[in-house]
């Protein structure tokens, strides 16, 4: 019997979650409801839920802010995903530039229901990346969690980010077009969830990598604000947004590598869609790499941005969840690829380097980890690095951000479970989707289904749907954060909350400023 250091014990979790499933109802996967039919929406059964997709929340002409969908119209069969943003990724899911919609899982359509809703933005930075993704099915989620699952496609790239306000006031929102696709989407919630068994009054925002950001910057942004009453982040955040200077920059590069003139923002408004997207490759002028169009500091539809100087003050008093995951970056520098082959004490140095967002002498960097972790290999030092100096320290900065503003409703997460199925992923960035979504058998899940998934993905799921339904999370021994113990929940196979469990690492990496990728 191991007891963790909050004193809870395997055998007190085995317990406790005997005693929920003791008292819960009948599953809702055991359930084969009919299909049913809201307003002119017809849906489909779905894994004991009722699911509801492509249903459209807005149209948008190119460049141009979203307008809602009528509610009221010619009938619908909401069976399938609608298309998703045209974008260099996900070639085989039907593209285009009409891809406004939304999708609800609702275990029943009564509204005097009134379950918790869950609103999840997918990540992909603000470039690629879709909801049709198995992993963000929301089904089990909803079944298994009671509550009514939505999930938004939006614009990315420069469809939904371009900065084009420098061409004229008919651009004045561009820039941010893909956040206020999202509040629109927050709207059409408010304005209709209650229709398919859902509680506009709580109203749960939620989204990884990207989608986090996007949750984020929404965060500082005065047209979200009443719309969504909690917020998780997951390896998602957005210290600061881009400025309209390098917004600008980043814009002119997308311009010269479509080989249009300078001014020509009327060729950019009118080409095929197709040739757009070819241009996603022009080089960033600022940071290099393709590309990078995300949230602009507009000073109207973002006057601030959303964690610099602190904490945005409109969204201090949303209860919020930050998570991230222990070995981040072995998701995107492929323990199999070139950037690992001979890796050695010799090289690591020079390696590190290009990764990370903080500016410190990389020699000096692995001697710090080698004096502290003296039995750690090169692999296991350039992983550890890498995310520490890139992918965690904006949610360090968010976290403190709201402790020191005194938002006492934050609590944070750090998933440390490698995956069981493939040695070298060990627990990497995306790989707390499918416990949330109860997703384990998906495809591009690396949970497996083992016993101890199954455990871990009911213990987290649990923490999310506490939040949306009650403002905190559903693990009582989960304190939230605050400084100066930074309380973290660890989750693995034994969940154990532990204070500020990466300090050294903390610490060694808060000697020079982050900077946020993509300003």
């Amino acid at each position: 019997m191991h007891a963790t250091r909050s004193g809870i014990t395997r055998r007190t979790l085995v317990k406790a979650t005997a005693a929920l499933a003791a008292a819960a109802p009948v599953p809702l996967l055991a359930r084969s409801p009919k299909p049913a039919r809201v307003g002119r929406y017809a849906g489909v059964a779905e894994e004991g839920v009722h699911a509801f997709k492509g249903i459209r929340y807005g149209r948008a002409a190119r460049f141009a802010r979203a307008v809602a969908e009528p509610w009221d119209g010619a009938p619908v069969t909401a069976g399938r995903f609608g298309p998703i943003c045209p974008q260099r990724a996900m070639d085989d899911e039907a593209q285009a530039e009409d891809c406004l919609f939304l999708n609800v899982w609702t275990p029943e359509t009564d509204p005097r229901a009134k379950r918790a809703v869950m609103v999840y933005f997918h990540g992909g930075a603000y470039t690629t990346g879709s909801v049709t993704d198995p992993l963000t099915h929301g089904a089990r989620l909803a079944a298994d969690g009671d509550v009514v699952v939505v999930t938004v496609n939006q614009r990315l790239n420069a469809l939904g980010y371009a900065w084009l306000k420098p061409f004229g006031a008919a651009y004045a929102d561009s820039g941010n077009l893909g956040q206020l696709d999202l509040i629109l989407a927050l709207q059409w919630v408010r304005d209709h969830i209650a229709a398919f068994g859902g509680d506009p009054a709580r109203v749960m925002v939620f989204g990884q990598s990207g989608g986090g950001a996007k949750i984020a910057t929404l965060m500082a942004m005065p047209a979200a604000a009443g719309l969504f009453h909690a917020a998780a982040t997951m390896s998602g955040q957005q210290v600061q947004a881009s400025g309209p200077g390098h917004a600008w920059a980043r814009t002119q590069a997308f311009i010269a590598a479509l080989k249009l003139a300078p001014g020509d923002v009327e060729g950019l408004r009118t080409m095929p869609v197709e040739r757009l997207v070819e241009g996603l490759d022009a080089v960033d002028p600022i940071m290099g790499g393709p590309v990078y169009f995300g949230p602009v500091l507009d000073m109207t539809n973002l006057p601030r941005h959303p964690f610099w100087p602190d904490a945005a003050p409109q969204s201090r008093g949303v209860p919020m969840i930050l998570g991230n995951v222990i070995e981040e970056t072995r998701a995107f520098l492929n323990p199999r690829g070139p950037k690992l082959q001979g890796l050695d004490w010799s090289n690591i140095a020079a390696r590190i380097q290009p990764e990370v967002k903080i500016d410190l002498d990389p020699v000096w960097v692995v001697e710090q980890y080698r004096r502290h972790e003296p039995g750690w290999t090169p692999e296991q030092v350039y992983y550890a690095a890498t995310t520490a100096g890139r992918s965690w320290p904006g949610q360090v900065i968010e976290a403190d951000a709201r402790a020191a503003a005194g938002a006492e409703a934050t609590w944070v997460y750090q998933l440390d479970r490698r995956s069981p199925i493939d040695p070298l992923r060990g627990a990497a960035h995306t790989d707390d989707i499918p416990y949330v979504f109860g997703t384990l058998a998906a495809k591009g899940s690396y949970s497996g289904v083992d016993q101890p998934a199954r455990a871990l993905s009911a213990t987290m799921m649990r923490a999310f749907t506490g939040l949306a339904k009650t403002g905190r999370p559903g693990l009582s021994e989960w304190s939230p954060y605050r400084l100066p113990d930074r309380a973290t929940m660890v989750f693995d196979d034994v969940v154990r909350l532990e204070n500020d469990p990466r300090r050294w690492q903390r610490e060694l990496w808060a000697t020079a400023p982050y900077v946020q990728p993509g300003t």
